[in-house]
């Protein structure tokens, strides 16, 4: 394969927008010929690919796949632009593909960016063989659908869930497909504990806990929560044990809104997680433990363009 230069791949990028690993793959593959490199990037979409990639893909799907046993479990958050996109046949089906595309191949992250220097390409999502074509790469499948699509389409995150040797792993998948909740219960493999970490799964989906217990509560959170109810007027007549009292009580009220043991079951409103994890416990007669948890929700975290509808119809029609 023809060796090339830094230089070269900075040059081509330059000219076409592409991103750096297309520019030296379609240079390797042209022999270092630019003009031909930049026809192999035209004929595989990257380049109209590339015009779209600055653009807010908020909306999506989330892809989820677990093995029959349930011991394995994968969710992948895919961005579109806009929800039609997110209701496209083809969209979907890729979403789902790439769910189980990760359970089989394993990787750890999902652009060469984002890894360490001593990263191995089997280890960057982009850059492995779809399993459904090997002949082609994951980010190759990405772009084809990018171009062919019209919209900017990212893969923004993935969890890649192996149940220890003892635990059991929970899920929840929204109807929309568009929220995924994952939980890890470890101490008994039994019914009993399945249950109960798909029960914890849907906690998590529905109240969105921000930690397990409040001993995993960083320090710093909860010191700005004191120092905001310390600010509270209302205080400043009250005697100091009073106002102790006062801010131990909105403390609780914290941890109960963002702690996954101190929160009231969905279920029953007098019955907090806690207390539904030492019952089940005690059933079985072994200590059960939430090992971890994740909330996987399409869009959130991004900031979405505000397009204004009558501004979007008028550039159409001049366009």
């Amino acid at each position: 394969m023809t060796a090339i230069g830094a230089s070269q791949v900075k040059e081509l990028r330059e000219q076409t927008g592409a991103g750096m690993m297309d520019c030296k793959r379609a240079l390797q593959e042209c022999g270092g010929e630019f003009e031909k490199a930049k026809e192999w990037l035209r004929k595989k979409g990257i380049t109209k690919a590339q015009s779209k990639s600055g653009r807010v893909a908020a909306e999506g799907l989330m892809g989820f796949f677990k093995t029959e046993d349930e011991r394995r479990m994968v969710a992948v958050e895919v961005n579109s632009e806009t929800d039609f996109v997110a209701r496209n046949p083809e969209f979907c089906k890729f979403t789902q593909a790439l769910a189980e595309h990760i359970a089989k191949c394993s990787p750890q992250h999902i652009r060469r960016e984002e890894a360490p220097v001593s990263a191995r390409e089997a280890e960057i999502l982009l850059e492995q063989s779809w399993v459904q074509d090997t002949s082609k790469r994951v980010g190759d499948v990405l772009v084809a659908m990018v171009a062919t699509i019209g919209e900017n389409i990212g893969i923004r995150r993935f969890a890649d869930w192996q149940a220890a040797e003892n635990s059991v792993l929970g899920c929840y998948i929204h109807g929309n497909q568009r929220l995924v909740s994952l939980v890890e219960l470890s101490g008994s493999k039994a019914p009993e504990a399945v249950e109960l970490a798909r029960e914890l799964a849907m906690q998590v989906a529905g109240m969105n806990p921000l930690c397990i217990s409040r001993e995993k509560v960083p320090s710093e959170w909860i010191a700005k929560e004191k120092e905001i109810f310390c600010a509270d007027p209302s205080l400043e007549k009250r005697p100091a044990a009073i106002q102790e009292k006062i801010i131990q009580g909105k403390l609780e009220k914290y941890f109960e809104s963002i702690c996954l043991v101190d929160q009231y079951w969905f279920k029953d409103d007098k019955k907090r997680m806690g207390q539904l994890l030492a019952e089940v416990s005690k059933k079985l007669g072994v200590p059960l433990a939430i090992e971890r948890m994740v909330r996987m929700q399409v869009g959130e975290g991004i900031e979405k363009k505000q397009d204004n509808l009558a501004e979007e119809v008028a550039k159409t029609l001049a366009s």
